[in-house]
């Protein structure tokens, strides 16, 4: 049979689709998973995305990923770490961006280091001069074996939080910080002058972060006016006056959010309520 040009062409075309399907139906999972983590710090988030490698009975640190030479902290690409704020990484001021996360480990000291090139494979690129931070970590030694390699994060506070590395019995710990005061304290500001006032997010923030206790309260009377059947409220206010040495204002306002909570069956603010209430006994 004599094949047209045309026909030919065809054929290709069908051959070179049925190709690309068998291709797309050939998937195999990777030796290293992938894992990208987002957590809420201050006014805004920390990302690290990067790949997780297991033991495999293997000896790893003085043994696959030898001591004193650059790691890519995982596998595949070197992990990436973003900043939508400025943080600040065992007390060095970091700017908002993004960075190639990468550890010099070593048995008694390990070297962690924010690269300014964050997209690299592996760290067979890695360019010292590339260097935003450097900073000393003492490792330590634990008990539990890790088997794949984590990141994650714990001890999370508002401006404080911690960046654990755990791979075979090797745990690593990286203080956070961030400075969010100012800030908050000029959105407050600013949001005090709208017709909608932040009252009651206001007053909190007064409290938790030893502000002055009176403005607090008196923004929380405001809150109250504007929802004088949210127990929440009376929980709230009675903790700033409790902390303010007003025990009997305390004792009135929890007692307050009981009832309010019994008659809307809230179980919580019920619980919480009578918490206060015994506090402000003693």
């Amino acid at each position: 049979m004599k094949l047209t040009i045309k026909t030919l062409l065809v054929l290709l075309v069908a051959m070179g689709l049925q190709t690309n399907l068998n291709a797309q139906r050939f998937q195999v999972p990777q030796a290293s998973s992938g894992q990208t983590l987002i957590q809420d710090f201050g006014l805004g988030k920390i990302t690290v995305t990067y790949s997780r490698p297991n033991t495999k009975g293997r000896k790893i640190f003085g043994g696959l990923e030898p001591y004193d030479a650059v790691w890519r902290t995982g596998a595949n690409s070197a992990t990436v770490i973003k900043f939508t704020d400025d943080v600040q990484i065992e007390g060095q001021n970091v700017p908002a961006g993004e960075y190639g996360l990468f550890t010099i480990p070593n048995k008694s000291e390990w070297t962690l280091i924010l690269n300014k090139n964050p997209k690299q494979w592996g760290a067979y690129t890695y360019k010292e001069s590339d260097d935003f931070l450097r900073v000393k970590i003492k490792p330590k030694t634990t008990k539990d074996k890790t088997e794949t390699f984590t990141i994650q994060f714990s001890d999370v506070s508002p401006t404080s939080a911690k960046l654990n590395l755990l791979w075979e019995n090797t745990a690593l710990e990286v203080n956070l910080t961030t400075s969010i005061d100012a800030k908050v304290m000029a959105s407050i500001a600013e949001a005090m002058k709208l017709d909608k006032k932040p009252y009651f997010q206001a007053a909190q923030y007064y409290f938790e972060n030893g502000k002055d206790l009176n403005t607090a309260l008196t923004w929380m009377n405001e809150a109250e006016k504007a929802d004088p059947k949210a127990p929440w409220i009376k929980l709230w206010k009675g903790r700033i006056q409790l902390k303010n040495g007003d025990k009997a204002g305390a004792q009135a306002s929890a007692q307050a959010g009981i009832n309010l909570a019994t008659e809307s069956k809230n179980d919580e603010y019920v619980r919480l309520n009578t918490q206060l209430l015994a506090e402000a006994k003693k």
